[in-house]
Parts: structure tokens; sequence; C-alpha cells
């Protein structure tokens, strides 16, 4: 059985993660990329799905957790009665490998250990030969099975031919060090030599912390933004600048529930959402490289233009379930690739767009070809601009003119227009202004409905979406704006869920899918948002600092929460749900400041 959600951390060497849980369990990982299959695959079952498990062997007593300040490296501390131990676990980061360390320091006393791996690669579908490798050093042992094989290098491994296992037990000492490594590679190549641990230790963290000293975070909640840009960085993948919205797979919305999705791969809206966070906190390298990534997944025919794509730009993610993995405590199914990739969303038009007027307005200089491909993107929005979607949310029911969608499909003509009258790019801005005001005609005769007092979730609906607290984000409307006050009341009205915002009425059936779910993190710091842009400071923080209890033990976010089993809920840990968390954190300091100045 997994643990509840927020009781996993996440380790990460930017190409990758896994899941380590409190119980000192790895019960996620995917190697060598984000969206390869597991190996480790306990998370969505059980320990026979794989696992690898370093603990005491005795009764804990005690045990707690951290990262080394601004890394990914992960310290968990146990203590026993007979003593207490640190175990340190990380992902080495740029060494174009594939590692996981476990390194295991005596504090006091002395702590008998155990340490139990059962390898299942592909989703838990492929059990492998495993076999001693002395000629591989460090009673190497070698796991292969199809394109799959790692070695482990550390204490004698015995198998376990009946649990399909292979355990060990050992004893550490104050003041002494035992180190775990297994790498990944492909079978057909021999396995890598032993890594140097010191120096990829001390390699690792000063990445980490030089990344992180660039970090301009907020002063009131500062360690829960630095922790939350950081996070960020783990899930954007270094090689191709793709970032991911999620580790996992099929964690559930509601759980043994059905709403199970894989997060794993680069949503051109989510993806975009965290540049503009990275930017407005100094990193430019990210904007730049997640540029280079976007113009080579559009690249070609921008009528082929998908709303996600994989880590590399891949365009074909075919959903299909999974019967090797039980779903996470029973909720089915679970799903690899995610069907939404087919799915016109017109809104991700204009989340584009404004990360690339963010970029520009940074100083990440325009080139011809980047300005080229946002041609050609409004080029389609152009021609496209007046179908029905499938919204933010994805939804599976029928399609419909969201309006949420429609302002942002606004503001990307908003943002095609400033560069051209304020930035002096090329472009038909007579015709994109035009565009922009007939769209805003349509979306105020539509999409508000007087009678509520609200823009609405869809034309005609009559009633809202949290979505539409965005439109004081994508430059829309004024937070001030009456109109905007009046969908805040409706949205507090309607949404609202033991203090926290539901994404829509579920029970409406507008997405087409059975059940419900728990409020969706994100909606909530979008409201906490709202309220420090719209003068309701104390409200903000009262909620805000609400949401920020949500996090774990080590900062780390999931994507919903369920108030009353006082957990967390869906994929982890979730960009959007951090990105979020920065930009609210972000809003309330610049209205203390001004409080504080007036």
């Amino acid at each position: 059985m997994p643990l509840n959600i927020e009781d996993y951390g996440l380790i990460g060497d930017t190409h990758t993660a896994a899941l380590v849980g409190i119980n000192g369990s790895i019960d996620w990982l995917c190697f060598p990329r984000f969206d390869s299959p597991s190996m480790f695959g306990a998370l969505l079952g059980d320990e026979d799905h794989g696992r690898w498990l370093v603990a005491p062997v005795d009764e804990v007593i005690s045990v707690s957790r951290e990262y080394l300040e601004d890394t990914f490296v992960l310290v968990t501390h146990w203590e026993t009665a007979t003593g207490r131990v640190d175990v340190m676990d990380f992902m080495p980061h740029g060494d174009r490998r594939a590692d996981v360390v476990r390194r295991i320091t005596g504090v006091a006393g002395h702590v008998d250990m155990r340490q139990e791996l059962r390898i299942r690669f592909d989703y838990a579908a492929a059990l492998p030969w495993m076999r001693q490798a002395p000629e591989a050093g460090g009673n190497a042992v070698i796991a292969v099975a199809g394109p799959d094989a790692v070695v482990v290098r550390g204490p004698a491994l015995i198998a376990d031919r009946n649990a399909h296992a292979h355990a060990s037990k050992f004893t550490v000492r104050d003041g002494e060090t035992v180190d775990i490594v297994l790498t990944w590679f492909p079978s057909h190549r021999e396995a890598p030599a032993d890594l140097n641990i010191e120096e990829r230790l001390e390699h690792t963290s000063a990445w980490w912390r030089d990344w992180a000293s660039s970090c301009e975070a907020p002063a009131r909640y500062n360690a829960y933004v630095h922790r939350s840009l950081l996070v960020l960085r783990a899930l954007t993948h270094e090689d191709t600048g793709g970032i991911v919205a999620a580790a996992t797979t099929s964690l559930p919305e509601e759980f043994g529930g059905s709403r199970n999705w894989d997060y794993r791969y680069v949503w051109l809206r989510d993806a975009s959402l965290t540049l503009l966070v990275l930017m407005g906190h100094g990193f430019k390298n990210e904007a730049e490289g997640w540029r280079s990534w976007l113009l080579r997944a559009l690249a070609g025919d921008p009528g082929d233009v998908q709303i996600m794509y994989g880590l590399a730009g891949e365009r074909r993610l075919t959903e299909w379930e999974l019967t090797s993995l039980p779903g996470y405590q029973d909720a089915t199914p679970v799903r690899v690739g995610n069907g939404a990739f087919v799915q016109y969303q017109g809104d991700m038009f204009g989340e584009v767009m404004l990360a690339l007027q963010k970029a520009r307005e940074s100083g990440v200089p325009e080139t011809d070809l980047s300005w080229s491909l946002q041609r050609a993107l409004m080029q389609h929005v152009e021609e496209n601009w007046k179908r029905p979607d499938n919204g933010i949310w994805e939804i599976r029911g029928p399609k419909r003119h969201f309006t949420h969608s429609r302002t942002m499909l606004w503001a990307a003509f908003d943002c095609a227009v400033k560069g051209v009258r304020d930035f002096g790019l090329n472009g038909p801005v007579e015709r994109w202004e035009k565009l922009r005001e007939e769209l805003r005609q349509e979306i105020e005769t539509q999409g508000w409905d007087a009678t509520l007092g609200s823009y609405t979730q869809f034309y005609g609906s009559g009633t809202v979406d949290a979505s539409l607290l965005q439109l004081t984000q994508n430059g829309y409307l004024d937070a001030n704006d009456p109109r905007m006050l009046g969908t805040v009341e409706a949205i507090e009205s309607v949404l609202l869920r033991d203090g926290l915002v539901m994404r829509y009425l579920t029970e409406s059936g507008v997405d087409g899918l059975p059940g419900g779910e728990h409020p969706f993190l994100a909606c909530s710091f979008w409201l906490a948002e709202q309220y420090a842009r719209s003068g309701r400071l104390d409200d903000a923080i009262t909620l805000m600092d609400r949401l920020v209890g949500f996090t774990n033990d080590l900062g780390l976010l999931s994507e919903e929460y369920d108030v009353g089993g006082k957990r967390q809920a869906g994929n982890t840990p979730q960009a959007f749900s951090h990105l979020a968390l920065v930009r609210a954190a972000d809003a309330i300091q610049i209205h203390l400041d001004a409080r504080a100045a007036s």
C-alpha cells in the first residue's frame, strides 16, 4: 500500500525524478526520462510493483527529513533505541548518467539497517533477470529486462526468489558511511563505471545552490516561493527545455475514482505560465531554452499545433490503460499518454503569446525565427478564433465557447499588437487591433451575464468557472473593475468548498466524466492573488496562510487537496500549484509593501 501523497519527497537530476517515502522506500522512478516506463511503481500498486527500501530494522522512535538548503538532496533522520543515522538520497546532476545515490551515515550509537530491492521494469510488466556481477565491482548486482538494465553497488544483496526481491542487512555505527548506488543503462551496453560519490554530491549541491542564488523571492513567503521555484526547475528537462506538468501519472483527483491522468508531458499552457513565473524572478536562461523548445515542437504547419507535446516535442501521446499496475490505492484506470493532445484549446495561444511577450520585456532578444513563429501562430488564431474549444480544463464533453478561452485569445491579439507597437516588429497590426476589439465586444455581449452579475463559464451557461479569476492576470480586466468584483462574488458563492475553490461544478456534467474531485489548489491561489490585487489584503493573507499550510514538510504540493481527509490529491509535485503559489505570494508582497509605504 503506497503512502499518502504528501509523505513523498522528490529527488531529481533535471532529466527525471523519483519519489522517496518517509518510510525510506523509493516508490516511483522512471529512467532515463520523466515519461519513461517506471522501474519502481509501488506508488501505483504495492511493493511487488517495484520499490527500493532502505530503512532501520528495529522500531523507529522518530523520523524527520529535510533538503540540504536550496537543493534536491534529501536527508532523512532516523532514530532507534540503539542509535541515529542519516540517509541521504540524491540523483547526481550533470554527468550524463542516470544514477540514484543512497548514502547512510552513522550519527550516534549504531543502527541495524535493511535494504530491499524489487526492480520491475516497464510499469511492472517486466520482471528482470538478476545476477551477481563481480566484474562490475562493489558487490554489484545487474538486472536486465528488454532494453533496460541497472547495476546496483553497495552491501551484498541476497536473492529472495519466492518474493522476486533482493535484500541485505548491515550495521552502521557512529561516524561510518555506507553508500549504495543504482545506475540505469541501456541493456545492450556495458555497465557504467562506479561513481565518485563525493565529487558528484559536491557538484550536484553546488549546481542547485548556484541556480537558486539568482532567485528573487518576496519576504513574507520566502521559503515557500524559493522551494516552488526550485520545483519548477526540477520539472524542466535540461537537454530539451521542456517543462513537465508533474513527475507522476494517474494519482487520483478523487480517491478510488477514475479521474487519473498522465501529467509527464509538456502542456503549452503550463509551460508558458511556468516561464512567466521564472522570468519574473530573474531567470532568463530558462526563457531562451523554452523558446528554443517551442520553435522545435511547433515547427511546420501552424494548423498542426497541439496543446501538449512530449519532452522533446513528440506529437503522438496516445492514451492507453495499463493492466500491470492496479492504481494508487485502487484508483483505476492507470493511464499512460494523454488523449487531450488531440483537443483544441484556444486559451493556450494566449498563454504562449503572454510568455513570449514577457520574454521580450525581460530583455530576451527577439530573433527573426522566434517572431516568425509568433506570426504563424497568430495567422492560425486569425483563422480559428471563432471555433468552440475544450477549454483550460480539457473538457471531454461538447466543445463550447468558454469565456476564459475567449479572453485568452483576446490576450494573444493584444500581445501581437504590443510586439509591433512597442517593440517595432513587423505584422498586420491594424488587422490584429480590429480583431482584438471584435473579440472584446463578443465577450462583453455573450460572456457576461447581467442577471448573475458575472462572466460565465461558457456563453449562455449561467454559471461560473474558476478560470475566470485569470481575467486580471491576462490583462483583460483590472482587478478592481466592477465586472471582475462581481465575478469574484459569484465564484465565492458557487465554487467555494470548505473555503477552497473548485474548478467548476463537476456535477453539471459539462466535462463528460463520472465522479467528482477535490479543490484544485491553483484556483485558490488565484483567488488569493485576486484578493491582494483588489485591496482585500487581509483576506488574501488569511487564504494564503491556509494554502501554504497544505505543503508537506518539504514544501511540495500536489494538484488538489482533500480537506476532509487532510491530505493531498492528484499528481505531484504539480507545476501549476507551485507557479500559482509564487504568483499569489508576489501579489501579496507588492500590496504589503504599498501598505507599509502609505
